[in-house]
């Protein structure tokens, strides 16, 4: 067997069905079995004894599934037929694959679902119930991210044991821009993944007004998730930022803020696109 990084790397212990494709540098480990006219991109890896492209339906097209570039299946994992694994997402040892998984994501369990992306930082903004001293105010402030662009902004709050809790921000010095629409997100099933899209031209401000969820700030270069656990804690995303939502707590309710009136045309919601628009606006800038 070659040398060559780019020479696929096929264990002659795996099943590879005649009708699979298989790009540069892609791996299959002992025991693995790669079934229908599944494909698998460049740098794809399938660990022992996993299965991509499983059959589940006595319909089956054996259409085989998609690994993009650079995903990984775990061992003994399974993919079932018709799933696309994005790029350069992970499908954790064990886990059972019945719906796509998005591009950097992790999953696991059975069936799969989200509990991570790759390459990602994760930041606790404040711990639940991590309030000021009764009678106190909490000073505002704006903290820098090492995502290109986003901040995360404290809001004072007044605490009152009798009359109970107050918190407050007002355009210009806490919220960086005048909202035109708001819009509030509940009652998501904690397997969930909101967002998964850019804005061309709206800034957006999300608050977790009740129960925790997480954030994923893209700038396509550099991402980072905070976890959302207050009430007086929010994040900016300005244009040109991949956003992701997920991990809703059962009683989570995340309320948004945006610069401008829906329009669907202002959405990105192809990553290569939003890829593309970055390098644009680098280019010109």
């Amino acid at each position: 067997m070659s040398n060559d990084s780019s020479t696929p790397s096929i264990s002659a212990q795996s099943h590879v069905a005649s009708s699979a494709r298989t790009g540069t540098g892609v791996r299959i480990d002992p025991g693995a079995v790669v079934l229908g006219a599944s494909v698998l991109e460049d740098d794809a890896q399938v660990g022992c004894n996993a299965v991509v492209g499983a059959v589940a339906r006595a319909d089956a097209s054996g259409a085989g599934s998609i690994l993009r570039r650079g995903a990984t299946v775990g061992a003994n994992a399974t993919v079932l037929e018709g799933v696309e694994i994005g790029e350069r997402a992970a499908v954790q040892p064990g886990s059972v694959v019945t719906d796509s998984v998005p591009r950097n994501a992790v999953v696991a369990g059975n069936p799969a679902t989200i509990v991570g992306y790759v390459d990602t930082r994760v930041t606790a903004v404040d711990a639940p119930g991590a309030a000021p001293a009764v009678g106190s105010a909490r000073e505002p402030g704006v903290r820098p991210t090492n995502v290109r662009g986003v901040t995360l902004h404290s809001f004072p709050v007044v605490t009152d044991l009798v009359r109970g809790s107050l918190t407050v921000g007002e355009v210009g010095p806490q919220l960086p821009f005048e909202p035109l629409r708001y819009f509030m997100v509940y009652d998501v099933p904690s397997s969930e993944v909101r967002g998964e899209h850019a804005h061309w031209a709206c800034h957006q401000f999300l608050l977790c007004a009740n129960g925790s969820l997480s954030v994923i700030v893209d700038d396509g270069v550099t991402r980072e998730e905070f976890v959302l656990a207050d009430r007086h804690t929010g994040i900016y995303l300005p244009p040109l930022t991949w956003g992701v939502q997920y991990r809703y707590s059962a009683d989570a309710v995340l309320l948004a803020y945006a610069s401008h009136t829906y329009d669907a045309a202002d959405y990105i919601r192809d990553y290569d696109e939003f890829l593309a628009a970055i390098a644009q606006r680098d280019d010109a800038g």
